[in-house]
């Protein structure tokens, strides 16, 4: 499998929750960012087959960092992440290009399940 991963969210304690779900599933966490700008960097510096990115997040949001990724990589695969389960936010993050969306708290099935439905 070995499919790298990069996660982006301001909160460490998030960042290594969903690393350990990964990293126990046999995914390769690859980087972490704690803001949108250090993602963008990130993503051309490891280009990852997959981000995990937090919408809300100090400097460049989830949103913004998106469309950064995709300007640089449009076949880019992101799944956004928000403790705001808003259909605005929803919406808005699917049309700035991410592929799916969790919501926080979230169970490690449904990380898992859209991981694995957004890399096949």
């Amino acid at each position: 499998m070995n499919n790298k991963i990069l996660i982006v969210d301001d909160a460490a304690f998030m960042r290594m929750m969903i690393k350990d779900i990964l990293t126990k599933n046999g995914y390769d966490v690859v980087g972490e960012a704690e803001n949108g700008a250090k993602a963008i960097e990130k993503y051309k510096e490891l280009k990852p087959d997959l981000v995990i990115m937090d919408i809300t997040m100090p400097e460049v949001d989830g949103i913004q960092a998106v469309k950064g990724i995709k300007k640089y990589d449009e076949d880019a695969k992101i799944i956004m992440c928000s403790a705001m389960g808003q259909q605005a936010m929803v919406i808005e993050s699917i049309q700035a290009g991410a592929k799916d969306f969790i919501v926080k708290p979230f169970q490690a099935e449904r990380v898992l399940e859209a991981v694995k439905k957004v890399l096949l």
